[in-house]
């Protein structure tokens, strides 16, 4: 039986993660397929460490997971070269990129299959029809391509999580030591675990890539599931930390007091995201109950100040402006930091709207620091998601903005900065708005350096928030020099890029 070769492309230049997309996969196939993952983050050489493998002739089935951004950067001309130099291996992608942009995945003409949304089931059913060729057409979450036509089948719908397979960490951990690779030192403990406990998200933003793959659907791992993962990676290397990567991970207010019930006496740290209306709505009791299980910080998509922006991106629930401010206000009495996510540079019918719109959310985003000074933020410009029918969606086509036609293209810096969300390309988007954002961003940093950066010890710190100080309480933006100049000499970490 053919093997399988599973690739992780690099996602970061420090404190990588456990892959936990492709460790899915992988428990996937384990005892039908035989597997090996390589990790673009612990490889010199990982296309070195792919050939090698391949050159045995064993491995006929390669997997990639590709979120946008820095991942295609090794994703795509591996996966060229891949096809080039062993044409009788099948090329399989999945991950957010392949999901949201599958048309110019399968016109490259090196990747076969895409894997559009979850992989649990449709990734081992695509490997055993293939091999032992039987058709593949009524497979539910896969996309290919047959002559010209590329054919999409229906969604399947999302499986109940503690019914999978546990993730293989032991097989793991044999490939990649996981107490030297996978739990690095971070503001939240010194060896702090990556963990997905849910996956999708119940709403329907429509600036966001989870849509298009989950289409407003969430399931979720038990709690008792959860904790007896954690458990067991703490008992067996060590974790002291955690950083719950669930695009929502407070959705259920009693899965995660059940959680926190459990996890209380582990005295472990832990992160998580949320929505703010989803949250407001917990007891006192059990946000009281959060903090003392061990959550420092939660992130939260606040997005805008302005109800009519939060509106223009189908924000949905109940979030409004008052409500942001008032819910910073009320995690102070927690001891909860929460961290604030803003997308600026959203279309609007002038400029003059747009550079209005700015700098509403800048005064906004000040408002809030001065209600919690804790309160982190995170900046974004707004880049187009492929939110297919969307109004959003509609309005940027309608601007002239495009994606690249090519595969290839997305490896270029521009469009890696895109994903990242720092380098729009939006046509409304002025070199001036732009400077605005960024401008701002710099200030703030100085005059708030973010809590998450470990390396800046208090004089540090101090020190940038005196040289940031004048300008932040003047609203003097521009030409920030002597604020980069201390941000690049001590290396600042910017979480929204490099996480914690």
């Amino acid at each position: 039986m053919n093997k399988v070769l599973l690739f992780n492309p690099k996602s970061a230049s420090a404190k990588h993660r456990v892959p936990n997309s492709i460790m899915n996969i992988a428990a996937s196939v384990d005892g039908i397929f035989d597997w090996v993952i390589v990790d673009g983050n612990c490889e010199e050489d990982p296309y070195k460490k792919m050939a090698a493998y391949l050159q045995t002739g064993e491995y006929r089935y390669i997997g990639f997971t590709i979120m946008p951004g820095p991942q295609t950067k090794q994703a795509i001309p591996f996966a060229k070269k891949i096809k080039e130099e062993f044409p009788g291996t099948i090329m399989i992608w999945g991950g957010y990129f392949p999901t949201n942009h599958y048309k110019i995945v399968l016109e490259s003409g090196y990747v076969d299959f895409v894997i559009n949304g979850p992989g649990d089931h449709a990734f081992p059913q695509l490997l055993e029809a293939l091999e032992n060729n039987r058709p593949y057409e009524l497979i539910k979450n896969l996309i290919y391509k047959t002559g010209d036509a590329i054919i999409k089948n229906p969604k399947q719908d999302l499986i109940e999580q503690d019914t999978l397979p546990p993730l293989p960490y032991d097989k793991l951990n044999k490939l990649y030591a996981i107490d030297k690779y996978y739990l690095g030192k971070t503001y939240l403990g010194t060896k702090t675990l990556a963990y997905h406990s849910s996956i999708g998200c119940p709403f329907t933003c429509s600036f966001c890539a989870v849509v298009p793959t989950y289409e407003a659907r969430w399931k979720a791992k038990s709690a008792q599931h959860i904790y007896r993962d954690i458990k067991y990676i703490k008992e067996n290397w060590g974790a002291n930390a955690i950083e719950f990567h669930d695009n929502n991970f407070f959705v259920s207010e009693k899965r995660t007091v059940e959680f926190s019930q459990l996890v209380k006496p582990e005295k472990m740290s832990w992160w998580g995201m949320a929505r703010i209306d989803t949250m407001d709505k917990f007891k006192d009791e059990s946000l009281a109950l959060i903090r003392e299980a061990g959550c420092k910080i939660i992130f939260f998509g606040a997005e805008s100040g302005n109800d009519n922006v939060l509106k223009q991106l189908d924000k949905g629930g109940t979030q409004n402006g008052e409500q942001i401010i008032r819910f910073a206000e009320r995690l102070k009495k927690f001891d909860l930091i929460p961290e604030y996510s803003f997308v600026l540079g959203t279309p609007a019918p002038t400029p003059e709207k747009v550079m209005e719109q700015i700098e509403f959310d800048i005064s906004f985003i000040k408002k809030v620091k001065a209600i919690n000074p804790r309160t982190e933020i995170v900046l974004y410009t707004y880049s187009p998601v492929p939110t297919e029918g969307s109004e959003l969606f509609n309005t940027v086509i309608e601007s002239g903005f495009e994606f690249p036609k090519k595969l290839e293209d997305w490896v270029t810096p521009q469009w890696e900065r895109f994903d990242l969300r720092k380098n729009p390309l939006t046509p409304w988007l002025t070199p001036e708005m732009l400077d605005k954002i960024r401008n701002f961003e710099t200030v703030l940093n100085g005059y708030y350096p973010t809590v998450s950066d470990i390396r800046l010890n208090a004089v540090k710190r101090r020190m940038i928030k005196m040289v940031a100080g004048l300008r932040y309480k003047t609203n003097f933006y521009r030409f920030p020099y002597e604020i980069k100049l201390l941000h690049r000499l001590w290396k600042y970490r910017q979480p929204e890029i490099q996480g914690f």
